[in-house]
This record gives structure tokens, sequence and C-alpha cells, in this order.
């Protein structure tokens, strides 16, 4: 195993050769380069009221925030310093061509304990707000998040006058249990309950309440990026006294509405402007859980400039039942004439009049293994593999680690036992499909898609029928990375498979997660060519069956 110091001089050197490549850019007009060094550690915090382990970055929690331009070159240099291993993953970043960036136990193999990897990617063509977390095990329940920016390149055009200041606000549930504590529950069948509490930028209770966590000036207007970095809760999220303009949802401009609250279910992230228009004072933004027994909440302060004024008492509740949250759902719009990550309108991609080539129907499922609860899709829990699925495959030994398609694209007739074995199914390059989502359970999901923004078109109560296509909307959905699912309903998406790599639909409630509710979508190019997808980095990490194979051909030049 390789030394911490051994580590450093690597990183070093990794480092050196990314300042000559960076500089070699600058004549070649490469996109520009942005570096991070991350020392990964434990660290105990008081949260909540009682000190437990947490996950930092450079002694920071929650982690330093990625800022950057679309297209920048983003160089994060991890230096694993847990006791266990370790994989970050960019929740929302498309990773165009480079699923090898992923971080994901079926796409790279794990950082070792006293080592370090460096990750390189690019927001390519993105804009808007996400977050990044460690995706192994129950780490996320331990921190190890922080937000990323992506701002439009120059010139071209954002649908709003720049704020006064840009703030990052991350809620989400906490719990107080060690995460090791939390998985080795799950793993002997039990669960681990319900959240402690709420935690609004790494702060909860009388903590959060007592320093101001942002300073305004009367009369300006301010970009606050809302994301749910939590585990389990959807949130209700509100500043006493100020409405709050909606202007971008996980990088799309919507259409500007204005809420005077907004749920943000898990994983999800939304831009809005929020105008210093009130009495000079000190004012709560409130998160607040929703869709649970014994709801709780955090409050934060916004203090207006000079003022000495405590929060007034009349904290405004959250709403109450799903019935409005999918109201609110219904009214978000993609705003058809702003540009995206290029100059040219959102709208311009028609997506409602494309074919649909494929519906993969997913039935979230939940069953018993030797006694102990497991989720799945359609009769299948995914449990990860000891070489990754995207090395296997690249490598040519996935008859070796997995099968393909084990799992249908409709649910089994009969709900019998779970499956329990590395869920990969493909789909072919280029094809337009439709996806829907079905709960039967008594409780919210929020499911995610790595490597892509796809259009929700649908959502309601009951089961799928293809008779509820009349009900979709084939304008103006805002295209996204992240859909609430709620209990017992259905939502429906709509892609195209144009990003080829492996890539993991998953449910963000990290219990299901963990318990197998998420399968891998293979997406190969026939072409085998570096137009469509990039050759494993150099730095690259083997382990399982991978380990001294030699190299397969190279791509194809595009």
């Amino acid at each position: 195993m390789t030394t911490t110091s051994t580590a450093m001089t690597r990183a070093a050197a990794l480092l050196a050769v990314a300042v000559a490549l960076a500089l070699a850019g600058v004549v070649r007009g490469e996109d520009p380069y942005v570096f991070f060094d991350w020392k990964v550690t434990y660290g105990t915090k008081t949260l909540l009221g009682a000190p437990q382990k947490v996950i930092l970055i450079n002694g920071e929690f929650p982690g330093p925030r990625i800022n950057c331009s679309s297209n920048n070159n983003i160089v994060v240099n991890v230096f694993n310093e847990l006791d266990e291993p370790l994989l970050f993953t960019w929740n929302g970043m498309q990773h165009r061509k480079n699923s090898w960036q992923d971080g994901l136990a079926g796409t790279q193999c794990p950082i070792a304990p006293g080592t370090n990897f460096t990750y390189k990617w690019q927001p390519k063509d993105q804009i808007g707000s996400f977050f990044y977390f460690p995706s192994l095990g129950m780490q996320r329940a331990a921190g190890g998040y922080g937000a990323i920016s992506v701002v439009s390149r120059l010139l071209i055009p954002v649908p709003f006058d720049p704020p006064a200041d840009d703030l990052e606000v991350l809620i989400g549930d906490w719990y107080t249990k060690d995460h090791t504590v939390m998985a080795k529950l799950l793993d002997d069948g039990k669960s681990f309950g319900r959240p402690a509490g709420v935690l609004i930028n790494g702060k909860g209770g009388k903590d959060a309440a007592g320093t101001p966590m942002f300073t305004v000036e009367a009369g300006k207007t301010y970009r606050l990026r809302v994301c749910n970095v939590g585990i389990k809760a959807s949130l209700n999220f509100r500043i006493q006294g100020h409405d709050m303009k909606l202007v971008e949802m996980e990088g799309s401009h919507t259409l500007q509405d204005m809420y005077d609250s907004l749920d943000v279910h898990v994983g999800h992230c939304f831009s809005v402007l929020v105008d210093a228009d009130q009495k000079p004072g000190d004012y709560y933004m409130v998160a607040s859980t929703r869709f649970i027994h014994d709801s709780t909440s955090v409050s934060a302060v916004i203090r207006y400039a000079g003022s000495n004024s405590p929060p007034g008492p009349n904290v405004p509740e959250p709403p109450a039942g799903w019935a409005w949250s999918i109201n609110q759902w219904r009214s978000f719009r993609w705003n058809l004439t702003a540009s995206a990550a290029r100059p040219n309108p959102q709208g311009s991609y028609h997506y409602g009049q494309i074919n649909i080539t494929r519906t993969i129907k997913l039935l979230i499922s939940r069953g018993h293994i030797d006694g102990k609860l497991r989720y799945g899709f359609n009769g299948v829990s995914h449990v990860d593999a000891d070489t990754p699925l995207k090395l296997a495959e690249y490598f040519n030994v996935s008859d070796q680690v997995f099968k393909y398609n084990q799992m249908s694209d409709v649910p089994p007739a009969v709900n019998g036992p779970l499956h329990v074995l590395p869920n990969v199914i493909t789909a072919e390059f280029r094809t337009f499909i439709e996806v829907i989502f079905e709960n039967p359970e008594k409780s919210m999901d929020s499911l995610h898609l790595d490597g892509y923004a796809f259009f929700a078109v649908g959502m309601g109560p009951g089961k799928w029928t293809p008779e509820l296509r009349k009900t979709y909307n084939l304008l103006d959905a805002v295209s996204r990375h992240t859909i609430q699912v709620y209990p017992r309903s259905w939502t429906a998406i709509m892609l195209t498979f144009d990003n080829a790599g492996m890539w993991n639909v998953r449910s963000n409630i990290w219990e299901r997660h963990y318990l197998g509710e998420q399968v891998y979508i293979s997406v190969l190019s026939p072409a085998r060519s570096l137009r469509d997808e990039y050759n494993m980095p150099e730095n690259g990490l083997r382990c399982g069956k991978v380990v001294g194979l030699p190299l397969p051909p190279s791509y194809l030049p595009a």
C-alpha cells in the first residue's frame, strides 16, 4: 500500500503534469483548468447537541465549494486519509464521454486508505447548481459533501441581472449515529429510523440560529443555490417575510415564477433570487422535513447590514400533504427563450416531437432475502461486484463479472422474490427512450440518473398506463437529472441516450440505494470512436479481475 508521503510525491508529479498541460492548453486554446487538492479526514463535530465523527475535506464541513465556468477542466486531487476506501461522485455532472470520472463502485475502483487519486472532468456545456458527495457505503451520511456552482461562459446571455452575491445553501436531514453503525444496522436487516434533525450549511439547532449565516444590503438582490444533500427527507425551504423567484433548476433556466416556499427533495437543487426589500432586521431561513412523522426544522439567520433587530416570532409553517407538492411541481416550466450553456435557446430541442423507441417501466421492488430487507427494480436488487462494471466491460471480461439485461423492461407479472445480482441493462446509442418510475411504497422516493439530463414529463397517483401519456407536458418540462416519485404514484421521464458510458440510475433515499435500488445502463457506441467515448484515463485505478490485464486497443480516432 502507498504511504501518505509517497502519495504526496505522486500528487506533486501529477500536479506538475497537469500544470504543464494547462500551460500548453493556453497555447492551443484549450479550456481553462481549475485545480483542487483535497485532504479527506475524519473529524469530530458537535451537531444536534451530540459530538460525532464526520468526514471533512481540508478540515471543512461542508467541503470546499467548486466554482467554475462551463467547459472548465476541473482537476481534483483527492488524498484519502480515512481508514476505509473512498470515492466521490459529482451529482448532476454529465461527464460527457467520460463515465470514468463518475465516482461510483460500478465505474471506478475505490481510492484505498493512505493513497490519492486525481479526478479530471469538465462541466461540458452545463451550467447550474450541483453538489458532490462520497458514494461508498453509508459515507454520505457522515458528510464529505459540498457545492458545485457552474456559471455561463462570458458573452452567453443569462436571463437575469447579476446578483449582489451568489450564496450556497446546503440543507439536509442528519443522523447522530455513526455511518458505519448505520450500515451495520442495514446489513443486519434493521432500520436506522428517522433523522435526528436538519442541518443548513453544516449547522443545526442553536448553532445554526446563532451568528447570522448571511448578511445582505437593503435594496439588493441575491442568488441562493439551495440543494437537499440529505439521505431521506424531502424538505420545505422558505425565508421569513421574503418571496423567492425561481430562476434555475439542476442546470436549466426556468420560467421566473414567485414562490413563498419550495419543496426540495433529496438530491435536488434550485436557484432562487431574493430581493432584500423588507424592513432592515434579522429574518429566518427555514428548512423543514416533509412527508414523515415528527417533522423537524432548522432555522438560520439572514441579517440586513447594520441591523440589530432579532427575527420576529411569525415563522411561516411548512405546507401539509403531498397534493400541494405535486401541484408545485406542475408549475415548474423550462424557459424556452433563455440561452443554455451554449448561445442557443433551451427550447430549440423539441423533445415532445421525437418518437419513443423504447419504454422501460421500473417498478420499485421491496422484499426480504434471508429475513433481511432489500430494495430493487423489477424484481432485481443490485449488488456491487468486486470488479467495477465499466472496467469489466472495457477489458472484455464482463462475462466473468455480470450478465446484461437480467432485468426486464417491464415488471414481472407476479411479485416474486428479489434476485440479488449486479444489475446492468443496455441501451442503444442515440435512441429516445421513455422511463416510467412506479413507487408502490407508502414513503417518498427520489430518483437520479448519472450522465444525463432528462425531461420529467408527467407524474400522478396510482399506477401508470399508456393512456396517461395524454397528460404529459411535451413542450416545456424542465430538463434536469433528479425527480421525485410520490407515495403510491408514478413519474415519467424522456431522454436521448447519447452519452456513451456506464451510467447509474439510483434512489437518492440512501437506505434504499444501499439495499439495492439501483441499476446501471450500459450505452455503447457501435463505432468505438473517441468521438463518442474516451479511453480509460492513464491514472485509472485497477482492481478485481482487471489487475494485470493488458490494455485493450484504443478507441478509434474521432
